[in-house]
Order: structure tokens, then sequence, then C-alpha cells
């Protein structure tokens, strides 16, 4: 049997660090992430997705990481039973963090600036040819 998850997506809000009274770091945190696939005529659907990090991986995420931040997790998926307020019984399902990396931030996935006083590229189509020819040997430079 296989039980695992690998989840990359958008920290929704700023992790929290608790500790249980054993003193075991824990956080939780909600990861918004985009459905692979649109339907014609409708905007992307996102799903978010509770993870739990225990120890040294929620301490890591409280450190590091705030909302808006990308995130990747890895990990397995866990459900728990539980009664609601009003007796009704419920079950909760969430992603048990194995690990979790840094993937970048919201700075980071915006596009790269152009400098508009960079000269301009070469063109290759129009002729522009700096590029030595190579014999047809084995020995290639890399």
């Amino acid at each position: 049997m296989l039980n695992v998850i690998a989840l990359m997506g958008r920290l929704t809000a700023d992790p929290e660090l608790r500790r249980t009274p054993s003193d075991i770091a824990v956080t939780t945190i909600t990861i918004a992430v985009d459905r692979g696939y649109v339907r014609q005529g409708e905007e992307r659907q996102t799903d978010f997705i509770p993870v739990v990090c225990w120890r040294q991986s929620a301490e890591l995420v409280c450190k590091y990481f705030k909302k808006g931040d990308m995130i990747a997790v890895n990990g397995r998926l866990q459900s728990r039973k539980y009664e609601d307020s009003q007796g009704n019984k419920r079950t909760a399902y969430e992603v048990v963090a194995d690990s979790v990396h840094f993937t970048g931030s919201r700075r980071d996935s915006s596009a790269v600036p152009v400098r508009h006083d960079a000269p301009p590229a070469p063109s290759f189509a129009a002729g522009n040819d700096d590029f030595e020819i190579l014999g047809n040997d084995d020995d290639m430079p890399f």
C-alpha cells in the first residue's frame, strides 16, 4: 500500500507555532493549490488543503514562511473521525507533512524585470554567426 502526497502551493495565512502538553512543536497550515486544468469558459479552480507539520518541520515553517509564500510539502493523507458540537459524526482529512521545501516567495514569482538600457540581443536569424564550427570528431568539450 502507498500513501504519498506531494503538494506545491501558497500559504493562506501566517503559520503559528503551538506546543503539545509534552512540548512537541506543531503547526497547522493551509496551502492553496491550483488545479492543473481549466474547463473552457471557466476560471482556474483552487483547492485549500490543510497540512499538519510536527517538530522541526513546524519550527522551520513558522520561522521562515509567511502568508503568500510558495511552499512544497511531501507527506501522507490522514483522516480523523470526531463529533461536532451538535453531536454529528464528522471526518476530517489533512496532510501530515514528512518534509517541507522552499520554492520561492511572491517576489520571486513575478516576471523578471527587463532592462531597457541593455544592449539588444544578437539576432542569429539575421546571419550573426559568432559560432565556431566544430569538427565532426568525438572529442566534444563537455
